[in-house]
């Protein structure tokens, strides 16, 4: 099979499980994002598939080749750590070309290696300049180029841009997905940032308690999460007990039984009352690019999100109807 596979990986310290029979398929050329909060087992994960650490059980596999036992150093993969681990002592071009000059490399070639990744990158000329002089999102380049610099078949970076600020974080994420689509490169990139994952991403790993929750498309994730914890994780949601096939006192078509529901606040409708769920208008959060109201419904606070131009229907105290369209409520595992 072309591209990566894991098959029923794990990885235990003592009685400790940190990655729990993970499987995974994922074909070459694809941006995947191992998303999931702290402790998930995410990054110990990436670290497997790096050959840092060894599994305790389970497979490896790049291109149908058993890479379980096979040395880093021999995996044909790039990799940036969160900390970058540049060498502050050498300079862009140094950085870049290290592993092609641990290779044996030749100068005149490395040189041209060196001057072909920093185009890619957007630093041309920059090959003489010291790391140390460089912002945070030119030293990210840096590392990613160097990464690159061995034509690796397989890219991964482990939360490679969490010591940005936001707004670099942002362009560098748009950068990095524009660069992988350029190369066509396998690529898994370990991040707690679900904005980033989102933005970046063909497909997501959503992992919780060292096992995948959900491995699907971006919009898959937010608009048909597989269960609670994944609904709850990723973005904003309203969840909602149902009772007797009953929401909130109120029949939706298609529920049955008892269980939990999920409806995104975009999805959630303010009016006017009209004899369905009326609610009260408990707090206006104005956010300048959308609104977000909270609107108590018995003893649950539901959270609606509105367009600036909409921003003067609602206030404080106002008895309001609300409606969850059921083509936008999700039953959950």
């Amino acid at each position: 099979m072309s591209g990566l596979e894991l098959r029923d990986l794990s990885k235990r310290y003592g009685a400790v499980t940190a990655v729990d029979s993970v499987s995974l398929n994922v074909p070459h050329g694809l941006f995947v994002c191992l998303l999931g909060p702290s402790g998930c087992g995410k990054t110990t994960l990436l670290r497997m598939i790096a050959g840092l650490d060894e599994p305790t059980a389970g497979a490896i596999l790049l291109d149908g080749q058993d890479l379980t036992r096979v040395p880093t150093h021999r995996r044909d993969l790039g990799m940036v750590f969160q900390s970058l681990a540049l060498f502050p002592h050498l300079t862009v071009g140094e950085n870049i070309g290290y592993p092609l000059k641990i290779r044996g490399v030749g100068a005149a070639e490395r040189s041209g290696r060196v001057a072909e990744l920093l185009d890619l990158i957007r630093l041309p000329g920059l090959a003489d300049r010291p790391v140390a002089r460089l912002s945070g999102g030119q030293r990210q380049r840096v590392a990613i180029a160097r990464a690159l610099a061995l034509s690796p078949r397989l890219f991964l970076l482990d939360e490679p841009l969490s010591a940005l600020d936001a707004k670099l974080r942002e362009a560098m994420q748009v950068e990095l997905r524009q660069l992988q689509q350029r190369l066509g490169i396998t690529t898994i990139v370990v991040t707690h940032d679900q904005r980033e994952a989102m933005t970046m991403a063909d497909l997501v790993v959503v992992m919780g308690e060292g096992r995948i929750c959900q491995a699907a498309p971006p919009v898959e994730v937010y608009r048909k999460p597989a269960d609670v914890f994944v609904a709850d994780f990723i973005g904003a949601t309203n969840l909602i007990p149902v009772e007797g096939g009953r929401v909130l006192g109120h029949a939706l078509p298609g529920i049955e039984g008892d269980g939990t529901v999920s409806i995104r606040p975009e999805d959630v409708v303010v009016a006017a009352p009209d004899g369905g769920l009326t609610g009260r208008v408990a707090f206006v959060r104005d956010l300048g690019a959308t609104v977000e109201v909270f609107v108590e419904v018995g003893d649950r606070t539901l959270t609606a999100v509105f367009s600036p131009r909409e921003h003067g229907r609602v206030a404080v105290g106002d008895t309001v109807g609300v409606r969850l369209p059921a083509e936008s409520v999700v039953v959950l595992r």
